[in-house]
């Protein structure tokens, strides 16, 4: 049974704070905490949970990706970071750098907490944007409001934390984006008079000239208690001077009494708007926003005149441990997706490990011609590729139970770390593939899938049962990225799955592919060996 997913706004008291975390702040001793024969650095780099291909810092707790934006010929990817431990609290802007969003170097930290200032317990999440040859963060700093102001100041309020939530602005023209000037004063200091907030974080501001030529629209994330979640909209001319104007978009009354207002839906975070569609005809909108543990989104259209969305159709954006997300445009003019896949092992393991958290690889959003959401791996993850595998079935082993059904794939993934592509014929007989420890096949698996013909609208992953909606004919796609403790699958690239997988010892599994059902139907099945982005799981620096 997987653990309940650690809530992001957690603050952790009493977390050990070793002098080599620390030091993560400044960057020559990132260099050295590869180099160093350390406990922690020898720790890291035998641990084969640590993934090989996915941007993750160096050591210590990540969430919520950032502000990532491709300036000057590089993406730079911001992510919520704790420099002292391997668990949740003081969260600063990490900093890494790419050429092709995936092989990263990392830099810096960009943003840290100003004592006594607005963002003095907190860099939360927000946006890069540029303005006059200048890249714009807007983001939540977090200050901790007094017991006695409490109920007529905190708009953070989850049974842990009394937190007075303003949106800020920091600048820099750096090249590199290395340093950074911060406005010292909120450019949104409150939210709307009038609201009692559950929430009031996250600002996602982007430019559309067709809804507002002037300038730029910014959504915050926020709800309302028993009124369920909100997108609250603003606008400027300058992206200091913002204009409240009205709800974006709002859920449904919530009746639920957790204390934490995400936990029951009454906060919705994170929210991220963009146009996506063909430019030959009317361009639809994406929202995005995460809550109750998921992440939804939901296509529609934005009205110029009353700037308020309306949903066509809606569904969740990963059905597994993914988290808070963020897009992008690429060079090419591509929404590229990124999210925060969280550790779903209990805290003590991961905060003993000296590292949690790690970013998904880069998805691509497009709109079907159903204008609902596609997603599918982004191009540059094939670089990574070593040959391909072409894989036969074989009968497994008599000593294996089901032997008589069961076919293993005819090669392994070494070390946890591979991709996985099988096509499927939906036919007559159900079908299913688990992927298990070629050691080990008969225990049970990694992660396991079924489909049948019987009910062809849906798969079901593990325990969830994901929609999807095969044309005539259509095969189903299963394309798996595995690393050490992860799985991403992207299904017919209509819904994708995440999954975090831990083992006992030092050596990681090699992974086979075991299948039931007809072998003709069958199409497709290969795999590759993916080459490791670091040789030492410490740094790409």
């Amino acid at each position: 049974m997987t653990p309940k997913l650690l809530t992001r706004r957690r603050i952790l008291t009493g977390a050990a704070q070793s002098l080599v975390a620390t030091a993560m702040l400044n960057p020559r001793l990132l260099r050295a905490l590869a180099a160093t024969p350390s406990a922690l650095a020898a720790d890291l780099q035998n641990d084969p949970r640590r993934p090989q291909f996915h941007l993750l810092p160096a050591a210590n707790w990540m969430n919520d990706p950032n502000g990532p934006i491709y300036w000057n010929g590089k993406y730079h990817m911001f992510f919520q970071y704790n420099p002292h431990a391997a668990v949740w609290g003081d969260m600063h802007w990490y900093h890494s750098v790419s050429p092709d969003m995936i092989h990263w170097q990392h830099m810096p930290i960009a943003i840290a907490p100003t004592p006594g200032g607005p963002d003095a317990d907190g860099c939360f999440s927000g946006t890069a944007i540029v303005k006059d040859k200048t890249v714009h963060f807007i983001y939540t700093g977090v200050q901790k409001v007094p017991a006695d102001r409490a109920d007529a100041e905190a708009t953070l309020r989850d049974g842990h934390n009394d937190f007075r939530e303003t949106q800020l602005l920091a600048t820099s023209t750096d090249p590199d984006l290395k340093t950074w000037t911060k406005r010292s004063a909120p450019v949104i200091p409150l939210p709307p008079s009038g609201l009692k907030v559950t929430g009031f974080r996250d600002p996602a501001p982007w430019r559309e000239p067709a809804l507002y030529k002037e300038g730029w629209l910014l959504a915050v994330g926020s709800g309302e208690s028993k009124k369920g979640g909100l997108v609250l909209l603003y606008k400027s001319t300058d992206l200091e001077t913002w204009e409240y104007l009205h709800p974006l978009h709002s859920g449904a009354a919530q009746s639920s009494s957790a204390t934490n207002p995400v936990d029951s839906g009454e906060m919705w975070e994170c929210p991220d708007v963009f146009p996506l569609g063909p430019h030959a005809s009317p361009q639809k909108h994406i929202l995005i926003y995460s809550t109750q543990g998921k992440v939804f989104w939901q296509s529609g259209t934005i009205d110029p005149q009353t700037l308020v969305f309306a949903p066509l159709h809606t569904g969740l954006l990963d059905y597994g441990s993914f988290y808070a997300p963020k897009t992008q445009l690429d060079q090419h003019g591509n929404r590229i997706l990124w999210g925060w896949i969280p550790e779903t092992r209990p805290e003590a393991e991961f905060s003993a490990s000296g590292w949690a958290g790690l970013m998904s690889l880069p998805r691509v959003l497009t709109l079907g011609p159903d204008d609902r959401l596609r997603i599918t791996p982004a191009p540059a993850v094939n670089k990574l590729r070593q040959q391909e595998q072409k894989l036969k079935l074989v009968p497994a082993s008599a000593a294996t139970p089901t032997a008589s059904k069961t076919l293993l794939a005819s090669a392994t993934l070494k070390q946890a770390c591979g991709e996985l592509l099988c096509l499927v014929k939906p036919g007559s007989e159900p079908f299913t593939l688990d992927l298990v420890n070629a050691q080990k096949p008969a225990e049970a698996s990694y992660l396991s899938i079924r489909y049948s013909h019987a009910n062809p609208g849906e798969i079901v992953v593990d325990q969830q049962r994901m929609p999807i909606q095969l044309a005539a004919r259509e095969p189903l796609q299963l394309h798996f990225y595995i690393d050490g403790s992860v799985i991403e699958l992207f299904v017919s690239n209509q819904a994708t799955f995440t999954k975090r997988f831990y083992y006992p010892g030092s050596i990681a599994p090699e992974i086979q592919a075991s299948i039931t059902g007809n072998k003709a139907d069958i199409t497709h099945l290969s795999q590759w060996q993916l080459t490791p982005i670091t040789q030492n799981r410490l740094t790409t620096a």
